[in-house]
């Protein structure tokens, strides 16, 4: 994550949310596990996390045309929404993560690079006490395209007026190490830094720093 001599990469640092400052992962699959199951999709925990970083209306689309089931795919994640934040005060914050953007956010512009919809990821950074650490956070509602495309990481860093090529991202999905690489940044990946994936799962085999 940095040097011997606490040196940090790059001059700017974007941060994905969940997953990686947020430990909201688990609470985002248990909902899903139930409305998946109440609407009759089949949505394994290993699909949800390789799915990590793509928004929920998307994910309900692909879920539906895959199974060939008549559904809604509005319905179906304004109700996973819906569950998710019934069992929001779950969500906590990752301390190791939350600890480099304190460093990170002393030496640099630095920014929130989420899949998920603005209100929900205000929602969530308020919810781990981090709302007024980023001055910009760029969510689904601000890009066309979504990970594992650039358009996230390249927004925040013309938001923050920097050079992509200046920026690191700090993801644990690899759709959004994958993201990272297309916008021309280097990526961390900070799994190895905790574990949220279910028992036995692999971690993705993904190295800590990608280009």
């Amino acid at each position: 994550m940095n040097d011997a001599h606490g040196h940090f990469p790059g001059a700017a640092a974007i941060f994905d949310l969940d997953g990686t400052l947020a430990n909201s992962m688990p609470v985002h699959y248990r909902a899903w596990e139930e409305i998946a199951g109440a609407f009759g999709l089949q949505f394994p925990e290993r699909r949800f996390y390789s799915l990590g970083g793509i928004p929920t209306l998307r994910i309900a689309s692909m879920l539906i045309a895959e199974q060939g089931l008549d559904l809604d795919p509005l319905v179906v994640s304004l109700a996973k929404e819906k569950a998710f934040l019934s069992r929001f005060e779950e969500v906590a914050p990752i301390a190791p993560v939350v600890e480099i953007a304190r460093q990170r956010r002393a030496l640099g512009p630095v920014a929130v690079g989420s899949g998920g919809t603005r209100a929900m990821v205000e929602r969530t950074l308020r919810q781990i006490g981090l709302l007024d650490w980023f001055p910009v956070i760029v969510t689904a509602e601000d890009t066309v395209r979504h990970k594992p495309e650039p358009d996230v990481f390249l927004e925040a860093a013309r938001r923050l007026g920097v050079d992509p090529a200046s920026c690191v991202v700090y993801e644990d999905t690899d759709l959004g190490l994958e993201a990272a690489r297309r916008a021309g940044m280097l990526g961390i990946d900070v799994r190895p830094l905790y574990a949220h994936v279910p028992s036995g799962a692999a971690l993705g085999g993904s190295p800590s720093e990608r280009r």
